[in-house]
């Protein structure tokens, strides 16, 4: 179970003499693909950054890499999990193939709410908050907590 967030074809920039995506891109889908829409959805992307100071950052990832994809496919990327405590993110969003269906990449993310102003990790607003426990509330029966490594990282 998942929550769609993007569909992205694969361009031939992202493709490396291996014919096929490099790992970078990987990341970069992810990230910029996936996890800025997701951020946009809590008020914590690219707009808050410039208008409130206020955004996330990311202190660890795990990455796996499981089939390939090459130029011209295109990819789902997924949400499969959400969580969050005062001052910390964690989700988790799969890569799919869109036509053959098999999962191409998975990603784990531990990320802080930071205060752009100041550098320092910042707790959520209660705005925030009631917007990510909505999501949670509304998405639930989506998510997957299996086999997460950050888990006991959120301070509940």
């Amino acid at each position: 179970m998942s929550v769609h967030l993007t569909t992205q074809k694969i361009i031939r920039e992202w493709t490396d003499y291996n014919n096929h995506m490099n790992v970078a891109y990987y990341v970069l889908i992810f990230d910029v693909h996936g996890a800025e829409v997701l951020m946009s959805k809590f008020k914590m992307g690219e707009h808050s950054a410039k208008t409130t100071k206020k955004s996330t950052m990311v202190v660890e990832s795990h990455i796996t890499y499981n089939q390939e994809v090459s130029e011209g496919d295109e990819v789902d990327v997924n949400l499969t999990f959400f969580d969050h405590d005062k001052k910390r993110l964690l989700y988790k969003m799969e890569m799919i193939h869109k036509e053959k269906k098999y999962l191409a990449s998975t990603i784990e993310i531990l990320a802080l709410y930071v205060d752009l102003s100041q550098r320092k990790v910042f707790e959520f607003e209660d705005e925030k908050i009631k917007i990510m426990n909505d999501y949670i509330e509304k998405n639930k029966s989506d998510f997957n907590n299996k086999d997460l490594k950050f888990s006991s990282k959120l301070k509940k």
